[in-house]
């Protein structure tokens, strides 16, 4: 099994995210609440992130904490791995920086 530290970076795949969030018919702003409502019913604190770093995230698949990968993951509701590129697999160490 893979494990993660919550610091490492990764690049998740930018279009992946833009095409659920667009499935649930929101806005960059309503994903950027979903995450916030996500975190604090699992923790009770509300954290998310900047409408700025999804926006990076779409169009750059910007290198992201691991942690914030999953933040924005239980925003969409879905896996982690279902937000990484498919051709390069979270397991080859070159894709982690």
């Amino acid at each position: 099994m893979m494990t993660f530290d919550d610091t490492e970076s990764v690049h998740p795949d930018g279009l992946a995210v833009r095409r659920r969030r667009h499935e649930r018919g929101w806005s960059a702003r309503d994903l950027v609440e979903a995450i916030a409502d996500a975190c604090e019913r699992a923790t009770g604190n509300r954290q998310t992130i900047t409408p700025n770093l999804l926006k990076a995230v779409e169009e750059h698949g910007e290198s992201i904490p691991y942690g914030t990968l999953c933040l924005i993951a239980d925003g969409l509701g879905c896996d982690p791995v279902d937000i990484l590129p498919i051709d390069t697999p979270a397991s080859d160490p070159d894709y982690l920086n």
